[in-house]
């Protein structure tokens, strides 16, 4: 099995995940990526596409598809007979694992699992909403849409849904996700508390309770808002529900799931990877 990376995460934020893959058995390479290799990414300011959002991932991503091709190789060596793997991409990394596919063949692939991966680009003319990909993903699901090589690779897409978004002036009261563990909320200081530690806490009353995380979901919605088009949504608190899924993919939603390994220390904001969480996508891998 072979795990890329999202945007902005490094080898070492998947230490953990690796390593609970590990202890069930499944041989597990990670691709080779420090936090300072994705500013080669900013190359991509001197393509003119760049600036009118018709953006193509190469040659500005080829150094990353070069990682993920080296721990294929790796990974297929770790293992006896010609195997095929399982890549498993996080955040960016599932559609960058998209396109790894439809530019060097899928000869070697069989599953792809998409943890927490806005496949879709936003929709065009909402006010206020800029591709943050600069046309990048429009590029991915026009090059290779939905589950293009189905049945030949298996897709499996899980997104999360930790917290719903909201519109910025509105009078709605936010939701969390419930986690089996717990739930994460914002007072209305926007300090992040566990529902725990409010019940605990001298200075709590029920105002505060209902008002728990109201500044949160409106900074989290105009988040969802730049990847989907909508802020009243629900998604992993980065990328919402509806974007992580694909046509053609078993698609997965899991409750109260947060998008990131980098602040999921606490037992109440599990991620993608955390025990009690990826019991739900290990089985569809190899």
């Amino acid at each position: 099995m072979e795990n890329d990376k999202g945007l902005g995460n490094n080898t070492a934020d998947y230490n953990e995940l690796k390593a609970s893959l590990m202890e069930r058995g499944l041989s597990v390479t990670v691709a080779q990526v420090s936090r300072p290799d994705w500013l080669r990414n900013a190359l991509g300011l001197l393509d003119r596409n760049y600036w009118s959002g018709t953006l193509s991932p190469r040659p500005v991503l080829d150094w990353y598809f070069e990682r993920i091709k080296v721990a294929i190789s790796t990974a297929k060596q770790q293992v006896e007979g010609d195997m095929k793997v399982s890549l498993v991409g996080h955040s960016a990394g599932g559609w960058l694992a998209r396109v790894y596919m439809a530019e060097f063949g899928i000869d070697d692939i069989a599953v792809l699992v998409s943890l927490g991966t806005p496949h879709l680009p936003p929709p065009k003319g909402i006010p206020g909403v800029i591709d943050q990909t600069r046309g990048l993903l429009d590029y991915v699901n026009e090059v290779c849409p939905g589950s293009c090589f189905a049945p030949d690779v298996d897709y499996i897409c899980v997104a999360g849904r930790f917290v719903k978004g909201e519109r910025f002036f509105s009078e709605k009261r936010p939701a969390v996700a419930a986690t089996g563990l717990g739930a994460l909320v914002a007072t209305n200081e926007g300090e992040i508390r566990s529902v725990s530690e409010l019940s605990n806490s001298k200075n709590d009353n029920e105002k505060e309770k209902q008002n728990a995380i109201s500044f949160q979901s409106r900074i989290v919605g105009q988040g969802y808002k730049q990847v989907c088009g909508q802020a009243d949504v629900w998604g992993d608190g980065v990328v919402p529900q509806v974007s992580a899924h694909l046509d053609g993919a078993k698609n997965i939603t899991l409750d109260g799931v947060y998008h990131s390994p980098v602040g999921a220390r606490h037992p109440d904001r599990p991620w993608y990877g955390s025990e009690g969480i990826l019991e739900h996508w290990i089985p569809h891998l190899l």
